[in-house]
């Protein structure tokens, strides 16, 4: 049978994310705004690493839920009542955010249970009690974040790692537990979770990173607050805002319409782990990089002609570097070509960190911007002879050896 994408896209015409969904992602952009801010108050490493274990907490419940839309459409009353309820649950642990290490981390875990108890509510409705195996370790793992907001110091972030170790055995859990009571065996559970819509899944998650690429055009404003508006002032708004295009153009104008096609081509039996690569474990450090992009405009942008301290320097470096970190991996996932432009580009984005902290604030924007540009221009001209394709998944990808 014929598996190019354009013969299998007959055969999966696909449906559109629909605007509660989206709906939803802009609750979980907040999620993501909080963790922006609890950085920029704070420029440390202690800070910038709690924030990286709040978001790989989090994201994981958001990837259910986009797994869970997929295959548990909101196309009735009481699925998009229970949805909306599990909007209130991230907004719970958004507003929580903050002060999460403090006194709210109690709050935070019950809203982040709350989310998983409805999760596996929905999930029931396609997958049956199978979706219990799942259920239970992520329910283990809010309760083990619930329990960190009982503690401090390193006690605290010792159950935070515990929480993400549940996350990650959940999907072996998923897929090893025991048969189902009508005797198909867990083979067929692994069936089910890889019969995602590819179209709904990539378009999803692409608009995700959107809103998400709206905070950093946020934190331009933020940063520069009442200062008054002079040419100087616009030129880094322009800087920052050109980071941002950049980082928007690595991602949309090749990897998006490549990774729907990929994913077509793949066998419905592979393509739950080739998500969980491309869309979780790639796509943490992407959204990462972009939360601490905002947090360094937000700190720089009010003082352009100052010297950054490393806080601030390393802030906006790091972004820029862990979004073409994330994309890397996002194409090797996928098997996407070319990717040694974005490779070399994450090594120089992190390095003008060191320049940066004899410069202004604004000699490292044009850096970052320049390092980008460069990056898009190179990789324009190796495409024009050999374009981007997907090809066999790599090895490195665990449960992809038998895709098509």
């Amino acid at each position: 049978m014929d598996t190019t994408p354009s013969a299998t896209a007959a055969e999966e015409p696909g449906r559109r994310v629909t605007t509660l969904e989206l709906f939803f992602d802009l609750v979980f952009v907040f999620t993501l705004t909080q963790l922006t801010v609890l950085l920029a108050h704070d420029l440390t490493f202690a800070t910038a690493g709690r924030v990286t274990l709040v978001l790989v907490v989090l994201f994981w419940m958001y990837g259910a839920y986009a797994y869970l839309t997929n295959q548990v459409p909101p196309d009735r009353p009481s699925r998009r009542l229970l949805l909306m309820l599990g909007m209130g649950a991230f907004l719970v642990c958004a507003l929580a955010i903050p002060r999460v290490f403090q006194d709210t981390g109690v709050v935070f875990g019950l809203g982040f249970l709350g989310a998983v108890v409805v999760h596996t509510a929905l999930y029931t409705r396609s997958h049956g009690w199978d979706s219990l195996w799942y259920g239970v370790t992520n329910a283990l793992a809010a309760l083990a974040v619930t329990a960190a907001g009982l503690v401090d110091g390193l006690a605290a972030d010792g159950l935070w790692l515990l929480a993400i170790v549940l996350q990650v055995v959940t999907p072996v859990v998923a897929e090893h537990g025991p048969g189902r009571r009508d005797g198909r065996s867990p083979a067929t559970l692994r069936t089910q979770l890889g019969a995602l819509d590819p179209a709904h899944f990539v378009e999803r998650h692409g608009l995700l990173l959107i809103i998400a690429f709206g905070e950093s055009v946020i934190s331009i404003g933020v940063g520069i607050g009442d200062l008054p508006l002079t040419p100087g002032l616009f030129a880094g708004a322009f800087l920052a805002l050109a980071l941002a295009v950049a980082l928007w153009w690595t991602y949309f104008v090749r990897d998006e319409e490549a990774a729907e096609a990929a994913f077509r081509a793949t066998p419905p039996r592979a393509r739950w782990r080739l998500a969980m690569n491309a869309y979780y474990y790639a796509f943490l450090p992407m959204l990462l990089g972009i939360a601490f992009l905002a947090a360094g405009i937000k700190t720089t942008l009010g003082r352009l002609a100052e010297h950054p301290g490393p806080g601030p320097a390393l802030t906006l470096a790091g972004g820029v570097a862990l979004f073409l970190a994330g994309d890397v991996a996002f194409r090797l996932a996928l098997a996407l070509r070319p990717v040694r432009h974005r490779a070399v580009a994450a090594l120089l984005a992190l390095a003008t960190a060191a320049p940066a902290l004899r410069l202004p604030a604004y000699g490292e924007l044009l850096l970052l911007v320049a390092v980008l540009v460069g990056m898009l221009t190179a990789e324009a001209r190796a495409c024009v002879t050999a374009p981007p394709q997907a090809e066999p998944s790599p090895t490195w990808a665990p449960g992809l050896k038998d895709r098509a």
